[in-house]
């Protein structure tokens, strides 16, 4: 059964370690990162964009094949089903089809448009009984479309927005979607380090996070973050193993084209990839 992320949030927070979300774009994504997280006893986040939600045929699709997959491979542990960047009008129609979380990504409006909106989400999700998580600020790069500077989050405006009842908060602080580029200047630790001060408890999210140095990782969750987003680096190593696969000519041996022979290494590498975000972020047997 699906959950709202509120629980497992708070604890990670008060307990100085994170949960991972992980990106899903398919079957193969959603049962590697399922069997890798009921493997540690670590608590997941199952994340969709709105694009991947698209992809998947909708997200009545995407609610009915992660709760199938949950019973049928025995799932014990707490997983949270949330929309990643998502739209007003995406965050509602997740509501319908039965997420556990939802992100409204208000963060390209004025603060108040923000605040708003945000405001409005938040007592629908209440009445759901799902966690929300809204942003200030921006994260760098590209994702589906929506493309951000990078901008630090003010920590006035993201007091605003924690005092609305979010249950997390994303906030810029240098973090960018994707690859890292070589002139990187690293995460804002004072810009994280004033948002932690100014929303006491709340747990903090780390966008873009593949790419980012083990040591800014432990550092960041040292200063509040509870919740850090993985899925170009799923993304990368599925490719590579699947290239690899296809390059030694092994999909030619036998029935090496079965898509489920074809898909299975790209499949092992995501479970190797989520282990390790998993046992660098702590989460392991916190379930």
């Amino acid at each position: 059964m699906l959950v709202s992320a509120k629980e497992m949030l708070e604890k990670a927070k008060a307990e100085h370690y994170a949960v991972g979300q992980f990106n899903i774009n398919n079957l193969e994504w959603t049962k590697s990162i399922l069997l890798t997280a009921e493997e540690l006893k670590s608590p997941v986040i199952l994340g969709v964009s709105e694009g991947a939600g698209k992809y998947m045929a909708g997200y009545k699709t995407v609610v009915g094949m992660v709760n199938g997959m949950m019973e049928g491979l025995g799932i014990t542990v707490p997983v949270a089903l949330h929309l990643d960047h998502g739209s007003y009008e995406g965050c509602l129609q997740c509501v319908e089809a039965g997420f556990s979380s939802i992100m409204f990504d208000g963060s390209h409006y004025p603060i108040e448009e923000n605040i708003e909106k945000t405001k409005e989400l938040v007592k629908i999700a209440n009445d759901h009984g799902m966690s929300i998580e809204a942003e200030v600020g921006s994260i760098g790069g590209e994702e589906d479309g929506v493309i951000g500077r990078g901008e630090c989050a003010d920590p006035d405006e993201c007091k605003a927005i924690a005092d609305l009842g979010v249950t997390m908060l994303a906030a810029g602080i240098g973090n960018i979607h994707g690859k890292y580029p070589d002139n990187w200047e690293g995460l804002s630790f004072d810009t994280l380090a004033a948002v932690n001060e100014k929303v006491g408890d709340m747990p903090l999210v780390l966008h873009g996070g593949t790419g980012i140095p083990e040591d800014m990782i432990k550092k960041a969750i040292s200063l509040g973050v509870s919740k850090i987003n993985v899925n170009t680096e799923c993304q990368l190593s599925f490719a590579d193993a699947t290239r690899k696969y296809i390059e030694a000519g092994k999909d030619l041996e036998g029935k090496g084209f079965d898509p489920r022979k074809l898909l299975a290494p790209g499949a092992d590498a995501i479970k190797a990839t989520v282990k390790e975000k998993m046992e660098l972020f702590g989460s392991v047997g916190k379930a």
